[in-house]
């Protein structure tokens, strides 16, 4: 038996067979119809209709409610049709064929990272944007405090988080956490200038539950802030997906041993000949 059940997520059913051939399980989000043999966030319980929010969270939630104790290997990963997981050794750089994407990308956990509990994606540093892309963002708060742009050690993760999702949200968020993770997790944003993205991981089933018991409560109570119906732009209408992208780092470095791999961005359409 595989000791890693690894899930693709698409919006385009087109895909499906695409991922299949990848050897992952394919998940298709969003309105557009899937066949039968592609997971989904819609049946049994579910928050499916809040997808154009919480993003891939929708099927983490269905896996909470449906189907973790169906998954029987140790280890589960999510991926997405344009973004991968590579082998910690690969030299493969551009990937220009199907089957360069097909032997580099990661579909087991090899021997050597089985004392880690959780791979996340390389650090994704918030304090090397252009000047310009932080301007057009939020150009006031520029205006209002233009050392932050001379001095990169004060572009941290909760300067880019109002930048581009919100002056104070992020700090209105983190308020309605609990005790044992409000200070630390405020600590990191405010400390920290790069986090793991994409809202990819494969970690451990026995962490999983645990994380989706700490991580879904919160976002619900979000939803008290935030809402969905005001949500306009990019940057706010997926506001409880970024949200829940810093808090994975934080929460997965906070409580396990982690190993971080290059993510791929490689969209599988572009290999039309399959």
């Amino acid at each position: 038996m595989k000791n890693l059940t690894f899930f693709c997520l698409t919006l385009n059913p087109e895909h499906e067979s695409m991922i299949k051939k990848l050897s992952y399980i394919p998940v298709g989000l969003g309105d557009n119809k899937f066949s039968e043999d592609c997971f989904t966030d819609k049946k049994g319980e579910n928050i499916a209709k809040k997808n154009p929010n919480y993003g891939e969270y929708t099927f983490h939630y269905w896996i909470w409610k449906n189907y973790l104790e169906n998954i029987k290997s140790e280890w589960v990963g999510f991926c997405q049709y344009r973004k991968f997981f590579i082998k910690e050794n690969s030299k493969e750089t551009n990937f220009n064929s199907f089957n360069s994407l097909n032997e580099n990308i990661m579909k087991d956990i090899p021997e050597d990272l089985k004392n880690y509990d959780c791979i996340l994606g390389e650090q994704s540093y918030v304090n090397n944007f252009k000047f310009m892309k932080f301007f057009k963002q939020n150009p006031l708060k520029i205006i209002f405090s233009p050392s932050y742009m001379f001095k990169k050690e004060k572009r941290n993760i909760k300067y880019h988080f109002d930048i581009f999702h919100g002056e104070g949200h992020l700090e209105s968020a983190i308020n309605l956490l609990d005790q044992e993770h409000k200070e630390d997790f405020k600590n990191f944003v405010e400390t920290r200038s790069s986090f793991n993205p994409h809202n990819m991981f494969v970690c451990k089933k026995i962490h999983l539950k645990r994380y989706y018991e700490t991580i879904f409560p919160w976002l619900k109570k979000c939803e008290d802030i935030f809402g969905f119906h005001e949500l306009k732009g990019y940057g706010m209408k997926r506001i409880y997906g970024f949200l829940a992208e810093r808090f994975l780092s934080y929460w997965f470095l906070k409580n396990f041993k982690v190993k971080e791999l290059p993510i791929i961005v490689k969209n599988v359409s572009d290999y039309k000949d399959l």
